[in-house]
């Protein structure tokens, strides 16, 4: 499957999503290999089957086998990260001054250049929600350089990745009636 099937599948109400996906696939805002990689690791985030097999089948290729692990890895990463720090910051207390004695070696050497695996980390927590998360990576990347409009670009393309699976999985839940 592929971006255009999957463009295909939403229903006319979600038209504004069909063209925003349309547009970002090929924003020139962020190097091919940060766009291609916060498509995968937003899709991945999404947990919509349909949507994670149609984004990785085009965003795949565009990425380095090492690319392609370190967004799968950003998505995974961010999906344990994301609940804890979360917890974390909501709840307040001492969990903050806590050791989170949670493994996070990937992070560290993620295998691409550290501010495209962050971006990616960043684009899943904002899928995730995590505000302590995106506040964190947004530091990050924007230490290292890259503009309000990339980081802005990158959260685009997970609004729209989890748009497409919401209305996809609404969708699927609707047909049986």
């Amino acid at each position: 499957m592929s971006i255009e099937a999957l463009k295909e599948r939403l229903p006319e109400y979600a038209k504004d999503i069909k063209l925003n996906l349309g547009s970002l696939a090929a924003d020139p805002t962020l190097t091919a290999q940060q766009r291609a990689g916060a498509f995968v690791a937003s899709a991945l985030a999404s947990r919509n089957a349909e949507v994670t097999r149609a984004v990785v089948s085009e965003f795949g290729a565009q990425l380095s086998p090492e690319a392609l692990a370190a967004a799968k890895a950003a998505a995974s990463i961010m999906g344990m990260n994301n609940v804890y720090y979360r917890f974390v910051h909501l709840v307040g207390g001492d969990y903050e001054r806590l050791p989170a004695r949670l493994r996070m070696n990937v992070i560290g050497k993620p295998g691409v250049e550290k501010v495209d695996f962050e971006l990616w980390s960043l684009a899943v927590s904002a899928v995730n929600g995590c505000g302590m998360c995106l506040t964190a990576h947004e530091k990050v990347v924007r230490d290292a350089g890259l503009s309000q409009e990339q980081v802005q670009t990158a959260v685009r393309i997970a609004a729209v990745v989890h748009a497409v699976a919401a209305t996809l999985d609404g969708e699927d839940a609707l047909s049986g009636l």
